[in-house]
């Protein structure tokens, strides 16, 4: 069993008291393999960053829950079949934190970093010879 995280943007012209029964009917799938819904957060009405299916804005859901991956992917299969839903993703919720590892950076003395730059040309010798074009 592992942790997910999963969003669902639900068509705009349903009834905002209805999505959390119509979830929780989705969400039967995940209880009946013997998964746990942990948490349901229902954002509201958004607007989306562009139109999906002629639709301007979405009722977001985001729902942290536990299960097998079988039973995530039913859900995610009958949530797709479904023509109130405009778009899932679904994420594991360990792959979602991201560990940064500092990079170890050796100290350049002034003098390597002065022996490293190229000595600059002046350009005026260029511009010079255009203007005498």
């Amino acid at each position: 069993m592992h942790k997910y995280e999963l969003m669902v943007i639900l068509d705009p012209t349903i009834e905002e008291r209805t999505v959390a029964p119509s979830l929780d009917k989705f969400l039967n799938v995940i209880r009946n393999a013997s998964g746990t819904v942990d948490n349901v957060d229902i954002w509201g009405r958004r607007r989306l960053a562009y139109e999906i299916a002629k639709h301007s804005e979405g009722i977001y859901a985001v729902v942290n829950m536990t299960a097998t991956s079988a039973a995530v992917v039913e859900l995610d299969r009958q949530l797709k079949l479904s023509e109130a839903v405009l778009r899932t993703k679904v994420l594991r919720a360990d792959e979602a934190v991201v560990n940064i590892k500092p990079v170890e950076v050796p100290e350049v003395s002034a003098e390597e970093a002065a022996a490293e730059k190229p000595a600059k040309k002046a350009p005026a010798a260029k511009t010079a010879t255009k203007k005498a074009e």
